[in-house]
């Protein structure tokens, strides 16, 4: 008996392992936040990426990996691989790149480089995405559909991740303590009138 629960462990392990290889690595946790508006992912190669773009006629990519990397052109602390990507998604005709690197947690100066590419609707639809698309991504489309599809905070929360309770997203962990907080730009308005 315990060997075949032995075995039948081993093969649900062997699963859960052998989706998180195809997820990161092949499909680049590519999925819709809302359907033909915005998408999350992590890093897709420069080589495939046009091919995104163009299946889901995505118009902006929005990078969250590197933080501080804000001029592509003049800072000598970029990477190859923001460049190669930024080349990549303008070769498509019409996309935009957008460098919007933020640390796990964003500060207000991310949020606002992020809302300034989401309030502009000729933007989407979107592609947000960071390294392995199981965090920042995440946690910004989270935001995205707090801030801009009225989605509630624990609602947004618990779409982020599969089994968001055992990831940095549940209560008390940062992220889901910070999605749980967060207040949209109206609610800050309201709260400043009274």
């Amino acid at each position: 008996m315990k060997k075949k629960i032995l075995i039948v462990l081993g093969i649900i392990i062997l699963a859960a392992v052998g989706k998180y290889v195809y997820d990161v690595n092949i499909d680049h946790n590519f999925e819709p936040v809302v359907e033909g508006k915005v998408y999350r992912s992590a890093t897709i190669p420069p080589d495939e990426l046009t091919d995104y773009i163009k299946k889901y006629n995505i118009k902006s990519v929005v990078d969250l990996r590197k933080p501080g990397t804000n001029d592509l052109i003049n800072n000598p602390e970029v990477s190859p691989e923001l460049v190669a990507e930024k080349k990549a998604v303008e070769s498509v005709a019409g996309a935009k790149y957008f460098d919007v690197g933020s640390e796990q947690i964003p500060n207000q100066v991310t949020l606002d480089k992020f809302y300034a590419v989401m309030d502009n609707p000729d933007n989407y639809p979107v592609l947000i995405h960071c390294y392995h698309g199981e965090g920042r991504a995440p946690l910004f489309s989270a935001i995205y559909k707090i801030e801009y599809e009225g989605v509630p905070n624990d609602e947004a929360r618990k779409e982020s991740r599969w089994f968001v309770d055992l990831s940095p997203f549940a209560k008390g962990k940062e992220k889901g303590e910070y999605l749980l907080n967060y207040k949209t730009r109206k609610q800050q308005e309201e709260e400043a009138k009274k």
